[in-house]
């Protein structure tokens, strides 16, 4: 038979009174815990905060941003031809766009036969340089002739042989080649006046139709429209059989490979960003697997509501004061980018580190300490260079076509050049050509030589 143990209702309070001072004591252990907890995280922030988290500004309103490279006609004309699209690659000096050339064509190949006449007309200046000479000699030989004619009719005058008349015709024969020479030495002065000091290639007017001709050859190759830079198409506006105007804008080149980022950071924390600092970034793209390195390059010129459309009034109305931003550019690792491609307007996380504020900040009239220059980045493009340098080669073709049995800098031509030259038969053939308007004919590489 067991025994049952009953608590009396007196007991009870003896039992409550044991169990409060065990309550008590594990509330201020748990009390003191939770005290030591917050201190230690207090301090280990705190130590966070002086050591890593002060030198740190982080922004995710930062933005990708690039350059749109406008592809714009140089030349009024009717587009034949678009041979990219958007989201394509256009490679520096591809052809992207083709306009009609009909009429530069034509123009060019006026301009390059008016060179040719005009090299051709001054190769015989110089060639009669040489005839107005020989000129000069003649016309003294036949003053000699009529000195001496007219010396032995005098000598022979007074006897009677010869009649007065015959002596007065010696004179004015004497007079006559005096003029004669007289003339033939103003016509070669004259003819020295036009090419004294010069050559064919670098006379007045040879240079003269030579800038037409280059006026007209660059015309006619603005008809060919080719990628300024490499990169991906974007906002193509232009159709084939569509008539443009110089400066239209036909499409943008995006090169992705020169991107950089955006950052707009309150201006309560430009207090320590200085140009050249570190920057770690994330882009919403990759997410946080995926970490640039770039640093900062430059700070933007006013707050982003300052150069908007339509900037705030703040001297009129109620005046509310917002914290304004201050755009923040951050160059790329270029290996970076390559690696994992950012396309323009995509979303960026920003940290920069700040431990190294001693950098530059751009004070007006200040430059950065121990740099002689700040960032600068110059853009170009050398695909239009060649266009001139084809001028002057196809210039200096026409030239040395069309000039005589001397070369453009008025040196004898090459005896192999002259063996070259095409015979008188075809040269009249060639000629009657010009004459008859055909197109072929008055072009200047036709016009072979024309002295041998």
């Amino acid at each position: 038979m067991n025994d049952t143990t009953k608590t009396t209702p007196a007991d009870e309070p003896t039992a409550t009174a044991a169990a409060a001072p065990a309550k008590k004591s594990t509330r201020k252990r748990l009390l003191a815990l939770l005290g030591l907890t917050t201190a230690l995280a207090a301090a280990g922030y705190g130590a966070y905060y002086y050591t890593v988290a002060r030198f740190h500004e982080d922004t995710d309103d930062a933005y990708v941003n690039g350059n749109l490279v406008q592809l714009t006609p140089q030349v009024a004309g009717t587009v034949i031809a678009v041979n990219a699209d958007d989201t394509q690659i256009v490679k520096a000096g591809e052809p992207v766009v083709t306009l009609d050339a009909a009429d530069a064509k034509v123009a060019l190949a006026n301009a390059e036969a008016s060179l040719g006449q005009t090299v051709r007309q001054i190769s015989a200046l110089y060639v009669n340089n040489d005839v107005l000479g020989a000129t000069v000699q003649q016309r003294q030989a036949d003053l000699a002739r009529a000195r001496d004619d007219l010396g032995r009719r005098t000598e022979v005058a007074e006897s009677g042989a010869v009649a007065a008349e015959d002596v007065a015709h010696a004179r004015d024969a004497v007079k006559s080649a005096e003029a004669a020479l007289e003339t033939a030495r103003q016509q070669l002065a004259s003819n020295h006046a036009l090419t004294d000091k010069t050559n064919v290639a670098e006379h007045p007017s040879v240079q003269a139709a030579s800038a037409k001709v280059r006026d007209a050859y660059l015309a006619n190759a603005r008809n060919t429209l080719p990628a300024p830079v490499t990169g991906y198409v974007a906002r193509r506006s232009v159709q084939v059989g569509q008539r443009v105007a110089p400066g239209n804008p036909l499409m943008a080149i995006v090169p992705l490979d020169g991107v950089w980022v955006d950052a707009n950071f309150k201006e309560v924390q430009l207090k320590r960003i200085r140009i050249g600092q570190p920057v770690e970034l994330h882009a919403d793209l990759y997410g946080s697997s995926v970490t640039y390195h770039g640093k900062i390059v430059g700070f933007s010129a006013g707050t982003g509501s300052a150069f908007s459309a339509l900037p705030a009034q703040n001297a009129t109305g109620n005046w509310i004061k917002v914290v304004q931003r201050l755009p923040v550019r951050i160059q790329l690792d270029p290996a970076e980018l390559r690696e994992h491609p950012l396309q323009i307007g995509l979303s960026m996380q920003v940290d920069v580190e700040t431990h190294q504020a001693a950098g530059w900040h751009p004070s007006p009239g200040t430059e950065a300490p121990g740099h002689t220059t700040t960032y600068r980045t110059a853009y170009r493009t050398e695909v239009f260079q060649r266009y001139g340098e084809e001028a002057d080669r196809e210039i200096t073709r026409i030239i040395a076509l069309n000039s005589n049995g001397k070369s453009a800098a008025g040196q004898p031509a090459p005896s192999s050049q002259i063996a070259q030259q095409p015979q008188a038969p075809k040269r009249a053939a060639q000629a009657a050509g010009a004459a008859s308007g055909g197109l072929s004919g008055i072009a200047p590489i036709a016009f072979p030589p024309l002295f041998n």
